[in-house]
């Protein structure tokens, strides 16, 4: 490694050592807690400066020491992150102010912003498992903050026993693809499929990996944890939501080459993804609860986000996680905002769309898309995904009978159309990713959607109808369940000496084997 890349490895992972100095400064009690605050809100906001340098002074495609890959958009999330950890940062200043154990907080924060920032440039499967196994880490003491609150704990828990199992998924992955390529080098290993294509082992790798990611993600049926993280403060879920849970599918887009010839992989992938995004959109539909419902939100998107790259849509799952990060962290910022509109929305008088636009919303959303991806000459993606989009825009030109039909239609397709172009637009954007659709899997992929609007299609109409249905998707189709009930048989001890007494505090596990 010469001169010139020891200097863009170091600008690189400047960032990562800023943040893990701050983390180790605020577990030493050097500094009162006003004064640390102080400080990382000075050093975060040069810590994103020095991505940004970064991203501007590095080419792309730089290699260091073996275990860093540097690339533009692997810059692009570590600056994400770090606007989004500024903010959040920011955001946690005030909303903890007389709180105790705010010097914690602060050191799980950075722990866990350092930790993501070295996940973003690994480049060897043992930097890899280690920081994605410290970004766990450092996230549980931001989950358990309240540590007298008996659902916190649970999550928490429940997150470290998933967790745990993905880190020997992901082992058994590295192992395969070790001894299969004599290197734990993540570029070898790619060259290595660019040379000699796929043998068993590499098949079995890509299918624990899938495994490894889905856990992470909360995909069905290890979902429970993230519902239940609400009991956290606001700023950690959205940092959870906006940031962590991302990961992902950074993860899978980073291996897409081994995903591209793993057809076995891909099907598990499809199935895990499809059967999260239609079942969590489902469950979403029926909740009231703003930050629960922005939790199966999450649940639904990262499905959705893990459909894409199962069909080999790399470029699109990447500005999916981009788009979702940016949102979630306002939906979960401003959430008491959105509670006091949901509260006066609650006073008006609900208006369901007519029957005649839920059946012709999904026609004319497919048609704008594919007129403009035809009147653009910018086709990014397969007519099968126009139209899955097509029927996942069709809810924005839904009609109620009290507005004009013209107007309403109009601003609807619009906004279809302002999207489209904006994906396509975005596509242009130099992530260097190399798609690879399945046209095969999008068909699947395709029926599926369609079977999340119907359900949403007939709820807007017959919702009196479809009440035991209603009450099913309600509690979450009851799959989180055996896993709540797993978690509190390895871990009977600590309700019985952490939980407080008192009549407003959860009595035993029953209940809790009954968390939303």
């Amino acid at each position: 490694m010469d001169l010139s890349q020891a200097m863009y490895l170091s600008c690189a992972l400047a960032a990562a050592v800023m943040m893990a100095a701050l983390s180790g400064l605020a577990r030493t009690g050097w500094l009162h807690t006003t004064r640390l605050w102080h400080l990382v809100q000075v050093i975060s906001p040069a810590a994103l400066g020095v991505s940004a340098v970064a991203l501007a002074t590095v080419p792309n495609g730089v290699y260091g020491a073996g275990v860093v890959n540097i690339t533009t958009f692997s810059l692009v999330l570590a600056i994400l992150v770090q606007l989004l950890g500024t903010v959040i940062a920011a955001f946690s200043a005030r909303y903890l102010a007389g709180e105790a154990h705010q010097r914690r907080y602060i050191g799980g924060l950075t722990a866990v912003l350092a930790s993501v920032h070295l996940l973003l440039l690994a480049d060897h499967w043992l930097v890899l498992i280690g920081a994605w196994a410290a970004v766990g880490l450092a996230l549980e003491s931001l989950l358990c903050f309240y540590s007298d609150r008996p659902f916190a704990l649970l999550a928490a828990h429940k997150k470290r026993i998933a967790d745990r199992f993905a880190d020997l998924t992901l082992v058994g992955a590295a192992a395969l693809a070790w001894w299969t390529v004599g290197s734990g080098s993540l570029s070898s290993l790619l060259a290595h499929i660019g040379q000699h294509g796929m043998s068993f082992p590499l098949q079995a790798s890509a299918v624990l990996l899938v495994l490894a990611v889905a856990i992470r993600t909360a995909l069905l049926p290890v979902h429970g944890w993230l519902i239940q993280v609400m009991e956290a403060p606001t700023p950690v879920s959205a940092l959870l939501h906006a940031g962590v849970i991302n990961l992902g599918g950074f993860v899978l887009i980073r291996f897409a080459p081994l995903l591209e010839q793993a057809m076995a992989a891909r099907v598990l992938l499809l199935v895990l993804g499809l059967a999260s995004a239609v079942l969590a959109g489902m469950v979403m539909l029926t909740r009231i609860s703003i930050k629960v419902k922005l939790a199966w939100s999450t649940v639904a998107q990262m499905g959705f986000m893990l459909l894409e790259c199962a069909l080999g849509l790399y470029t699109l799952a990447a500005l999916h996680l981009i788009g979702h990060s940016l949102y979630k962290a306002h939906a979960f910022l401003s959430a008491s905002g959105a509670v006091r509109e949901t509260r006066l929305q609650a006073l008006r008088e609900a208006t369901r769309p007519t029957g005649f636009s839920l059946v012709a919303a999904p026609a004319l959303s497919m048609s704008a898309v594919l007129l403009t991806t035809t009147l653009t000459d910018a086709t990014a993606w397969p007519l099968w995904w126009s139209l899955l989009l097509g029927v996942a825009w069709a809810p924005l030109l839904w009609l109620p009978a009290s507005l004009p039909a013209i107007g309403h239609w109009l601003c609807g397709v619009a906004i279809v159309v302002g999207l489209t172009i904006a994906a396509l637009a975005a596509h242009a954007l130099p992530f260097t990713l190399q798609d690879a659709p399945d046209n095969r899997l999008g068909m699947v992929a395709l029926l599926g959607m369609v079977a999340l609007y119907v359900f949403q299609a007939l709820l807007q109409r017959h919702a009196q109808r479809l009440s035991g249905w209603r009450r099913w998707s309600y509690a979450g189709f009851y799959l989180d369940e055996a896993y709540t009930r797993l978690t509190l048989l390895l871990w009977p001890h600590q309700w019985t000496t952490k939980t407080p007494t008192g009549p407003n505090c959860v009595p035993g596990a029953t209940h809790l084997a009954r968390a939303p």
